[in-house]
């Protein structure tokens, strides 16, 4: 106790009596500051509290967020179940009340009442079509149609198709040109679809029709450009004919071959022109020689002339 109380005495004399050098009181200076990295180390103990709070409670958070949507899948995948399940109560509630009201259909529905069927069904088609270029009317057998062809507004040759109908469907007689592949087109959609059978065939006379109106229209109206006779077969889809053309004041025959590979185009899949009378073309004939390939590609024969006699007027009113 003694030496308690007498180093207490001197620790006390020396914490509240000892002056340092600058004449301050240097105990309570260094008490002050202890007291201070206390309470600095309290504060870092107080943080590194709250991180450890806050890391134990993100776990804990996203738990509560799992958990909250798996109930939630739950409840989807429990409402998907109940309705599918009404969805199959329906349907054999449907496809009961369907079998309660047509009892075996198929077996009460007599030939007659089928072909009668058809019938309207062939009927419906032609009242769909009758504005475009379709028609018909009955017939002991069945039905007559018949198919009016237009070109560029101007309506052309009109041919028809006698149908009877029976089991088979067969066609009695017709006027279809020969050229056309009218038994091709009824072995593919005669019997399965007729809808689609009288619109191919529609197909081949319209393009037919409208290449026989192009060169009609050539030889008839523009006879005065060709260099000889216009060229064609029955199909009119090959034709070839020589034509004068004049560049710069200067004549030249263009000879002309359109082919027409597919039966149900107005317009040549493959147009050639070559010349005559020169071994080589300048280069003005030779640009105004594809310019003329060009022109049979992509517009009707007679409108091409019409732009060549519409040039050559042009030229003699520059001349005159």
């Amino acid at each position: 106790m003694f030496l308690y109380g007498g180093y207490a005495k001197h620790a006390g004399s020396d914490w509240l009596g000892f002056e340092g050098e600058d004449g301050g009181n240097s105990s309570l200076d260094w008490v002050s500051k202890r007291r201070g990295g206390v309470l600095a180390h309290l504060e870092r103990l107080e943080t590194q509290v709250k991180r450890s709070h806050k890391k134990m409670e993100k776990p804990q958070g996203a738990q509560a967020v799992e958990s909250a949507l798996g109930t939630k899948i739950l409840k989807l995948r429990s409402l998907r179940d109940n309705l599918r399940a009404e969805v199959k109560k329906r349907q054999s509630r449907v496809e009961a009340c369907t079998a309660i009201a047509e009892p075996d259909q198929t077996l009460e529905i007599s030939e007659p009442e089928v072909w009668e069927r058809k019938w309207e069904n062939v009927k419906s088609i032609l009242q769909a079509y009758r504005f475009t270029g379709l028609s018909g009317k009955l017939t002991s057998r069945g039905v007559c149609v018949c198919i009016h062809t237009a070109f560029e507004g101007n309506l052309l040759d009109s041919y028809f198709v006698d149908l009877v109908i029976q089991k088979p469907l067969r066609i009695h007689h017709h006027s279809i040109p020969v050229f056309i592949p009218l038994e091709e087109i009824s072995a593919k959609y005669l019997q399965t679809n007729i809808q689609h059978f009288l619109f191919s065939l529609c197909e081949y006379l319209n393009a037919y029709s409208g290449r026989k109106y192009q060169a009609d229209r050539l030889q008839n109206d523009f006879a005065a450009f060709l260099a000889g006779p216009l060229q064609r077969n029955s199909l009119c889809n090959l034709l070839s004919f020589t034509y004068k053309v004049e560049l710069r004041g200067q004549a030249f025959p263009f000879c002309a071959r359109l082919l027409y590979k597919d039966l149900t185009v107005t317009l040549p899949t493959d147009v050639t022109i070559t010349y005559q009378g020169m071994d080589a073309l300048s280069t003005s004939w030779e640009e105004l020689r594809a310019s003329h390939e060009n022109l049979f590609c992509t517009k009707p024969l007679h409108q091409v002339f019409a732009s060549f006699a519409r040039r050559e007027r042009l030229d003699m009113s520059l001349v005159y």
